[in-house]
């Protein structure tokens, strides 16, 4: 199957022909606002599918929607009839095309267009009103509100919230671009004359600004985003797709004494504490009990034991650990219990808590083991 994209250059292309690589499609020819008129004639020639994602969104002149929208529209249709290659076609159209503005004129000219094209030669043809689409490699100020927070916060810049009650639809370009590819097995889904996105995100404009502002401070309390709700995972997402490439990293607090450090790495309100313990040969960390909190430790680098004494008895449970085997370990409550290092090098622990830690109710007694 070869496959046309046009607009291939833009958001929702860079997407579409990534995947379809991914998916196994290598015969892709492409058209952008590079290409010309001629080469478009010849690109529908022999193509077996066409995305026509190519389109205007923000012209210095209104005329350019109807020229981007509607007569580009109108000549594909017209290289493919000339062409006698009556081949499916997927449309991009827009939410937009319900109301009276001249962005949504335009589309609604596009789907005429190939609408018309379908009932003349009948041929299968996929119209997508699509809500604001986000994800990774939107452009700030062009695609979406979200890739312009996302930018600005990523780079300390102040973001215009105009009205946060604004109720948004939004489908997120992973899941445009799944649904997409189903067209060409004729999977996709429909609804009436239009095709559609499964999976659509309702949610204020004053969440999503103050949601995509709380990502930059999880550096400095090391709390992950809630992962567990859809959107706020995929805003992450796409607010780290927009991180300066100089500012991919970043420090953590690491608490260093005489036997070695530990280091806050990640924490969640749901989901626990994850930290690095690392220890110097020879020395001993813990002997403390706790009521509810429980651990995991998983040494990566070194070697050593953890011993385990049930408060009120006097039998000592060792597990030798090492990077030789990776082992997970589980810190029962009730059991008081350490961890030394046996090697000749510093040992390197991965340890998990159920519970981010609380200074002010710690859980946590001393008794050596």
């Amino acid at each position: 199957m070869q496959i046309l994209v046009t607009g291939a250059n833009g958001f929702v292309g860079k997407n579409l022909v990534t995947q379809l690589k991914n998916a196994g499609y290598t015969d892709i020819t492409t058209f952008t606002k590079e290409n010309t008129l001629e080469e478009l004639t010849k690109l529908t020639a022999t193509c077996d599918f066409v995305y026509h994602l190519a389109g205007v969104n923000r012209p210095k002149d209104t005329q350019e929607f109807f020229e981007g929208n509607g007569t580009l529209t109108e000549q594909l249709i017209a290289c493919l009839e000339a062409n006698q290659n009556i081949v499916p076609v997927m449309l991009s159209s827009s939410t937009q095309a319900t109301l009276g503005n001249d962005y949504g004129k335009s589309k609604c000219q596009g789907e005429q267009v190939v609408r018309e094209y379908g009932n003349k030669h009948q041929v299968p043809v996929m119209i997508y009103r699509f809500p604001n689409i986000f994800g990774k490699w939107s452009q700030p100020n062009y695609n979406s509100a979200i890739a312009t927070f996302c930018h600005q916060v990523a780079r300390d810049l102040p973001i215009q919230v105009n009205d946060p009650a604004v109720v948004m639809q939004l489908v997120y370009i992973d899941d445009v671009v799944a649904e997409l590819i189903r067209c060409l097995t004729g999977d996709e889904l429909r609804q009436g004359e239009f095709c559609y996105v499964p999976t659509v995100h309702t949610q204020k404009l004053g969440w999503i600004a103050e949601t995509i502002q709380s990502f930059k401070e999880t550096r400095e309390t090391r709390e992950t985003p809630f992962m567990g709700d859809a959107l706020t995972k995929k805003l992450y997402s796409t607010y780290l797709s927009f991180l300066p490439e100089n500012a991919f990293s970043y420090e953590l607090k690491m608490n260093v004494d005489q036997r070695g450090s530990f280091t806050e790495f990640l924490k969640t309100v749901d989901y626990g504490q994850v930290s690095i313990n690392i220890s110097k040969p020879g020395i001993v960390k813990g002997n403390h009990w706790h009521h509810t909190k429980n651990e995991k430790f998983l040494v990566v680098y070194g070697k050593g034991v953890v011993r385990f004494r049930k408060i009120e008895t006097d039998d000592v449970i060792e597990y030798h650990v090492s990077d030789e085997k990776l082992e997970v370990v589980d810190i029962p409550v009730g059991y008081t219990h350490h961890i030394e290092n046996l090697g000749d090098t510093d040992m390197v622990t991965v340890m998990w808590a159920n519970e981010p830690f609380d200074p002010e109710n710690p859980d946590t007694y001393y008794l050596e083991v």
